[in-house]
């Protein structure tokens, strides 16, 4: 269990929260812009608190490094109506501990092909990674074989991606709403804000440690050995802005595979 100081992501997740009730816009740089304008949204809200923070780029993980203080933002855009059960993760698995930060997910909806420039956020969720994966040990590498084709000179890059379920997808009452989930040990939180559900996600019996792709029938087989955390519970707990109205937060029954 990693324990931090909970004051910073409170004040971020406040400062999101009072943007969206104020109808703040997301400004979109140009039509062809599809990744960083949500980004550009968030550190606008780092820039309001006077936070300082390493710029996010194409290739950094996660998008947002605090510079005073070890937490990390990864910003995940989803475009509504659209997908919005899952996303794409292409540099690292979710995980709440990285590099030595304690790392959140922030996920915010808004309208899909807006007429303008400018438009709402819909609806946003902040989460603790080890909502969306516990591990801490996985570390991802893109690795390449060589010898493939007539002449034996083309390489096969083993370049991994990373589908992931949303918290919109795990939860029900998010909908609408702007929620903050933390784990439900070692974080203290103040007055500004206040629960409003119990999370509970429980450990699978199995876990993938490889698979084998077969290049004749383009089959994909994996390799999996008995989780020996089989059924551990992580605990997490759902906050909203204090006196903001709502309803509660559970969990959504699992994903059908």
């Amino acid at each position: 269990m990693y324990i931090y100081r909970a004051m910073a992501i409170i004040d971020v997740f406040l400062a999101c929260d009072t943007a969206i009730r104020n109808g703040t816009l997301i400004r979109r740089a140009n039509r062809r812009d599809k990744e960083f304008h949500f980004q550009d949204w968030f550190g606008a809200r780092l820039g309001e608190l006077g936070v300082a923070y390493d710029a996010p780029s194409r290739n950094s993980y996660p998008d947002f490094r605090l510079v005073e203080g070890a937490e990390g933002y990864e910003v995940k855009g989803l475009a509504f109506p659209g997908r919005e059960a899952d996303f794409d993760s292409n540099s690292q698995t979710p995980s709440g501990f990285h590099n030595a930060r304690t790392i959140f997910y922030l996920f915010g909806r808004y309208p899909k092909d807006p007429d303008e420039d400018q438009y709402p956020v819909i609806d946003m969720v902040l989460c603790h990674g080890d909502f969306l994966n516990a591990d801490h040990e996985y570390v991802h590498s893109n690795k390449h074989v060589k010898a493939f084709g007539s002449y034996g000179d083309i390489k096969i890059r083993d370049r991994k991606m990373y589908v992931v379920p949303t918290p919109f997808a795990l939860t029900v009452g998010t909908t609408g709403q702007r929620t903050l989930i933390l784990p439900g040990d070692g974080v203290a939180v103040d007055q500004r804000v206040e629960q409003v559900g119990q999370l509970q996600r429980a450990e699978c019996a199995e876990i993938l440690v490889g698979y084998e792709f077969n290049l004749k029938d383009n089959s994909l087989s994996p390799k999996r050995v008995p989780n020996p955390n089989a059924g551990r519970v992580h605990s997490f707990r759902a906050y909203r802005a204090r006196g903001a109205a709502g309803p509660g937060v559970s969990m959504r029954a699992p994903l059908a595979d």
